[in-house]
């Protein structure tokens, strides 16, 4: 994976993890995140991180809970958070299936 996929996940995950209202102490989890990212910034010296990250916040919501998982798993973030997101990801899911089945009925 390249540098830009690589930060463009790390957002993504950032966004999901923000996404997640229903976990009480996510602020934790995204001021690690938000390290994780600076330091991949200062680490590879990204000067176009602005458009990664503006990129990201294009991605479905779908997307960025799913890089959030990828994400967590390296961090060995809380079990409760990944479980919580992968409800949220198949409520989202449902979701989407629902109203792809009204707009062809």
């Amino acid at each position: 994976m390249n540098t830009y996929n690589e930060l463009k996940m790390l957002y993504g995950a950032y966004l999901g993890v923000s996404d997640m209202d229903e976990y009480k102490t996510k602020e934790y989890v995204l001021s690690d995140l938000r390290k994780l990212i600076d330091e991949y910034i200062e680490r590879y010296n990204m000067y176009y991180h602005d458009e990664v990250e503006e990129d990201a916040k294009k991605q479905t919501r779908i997307t960025n809970l799913q890089d959030s998982l990828i994400v967590l798993k390296r961090m060995d973030a809380p079990l409760e958070l990944s479980l919580l997101i992968k409800e949220k990801i198949r409520e989202l899911k449902d979701e989407e299936n629902r109203w792809f089945i009204r707009w062809f009925i």
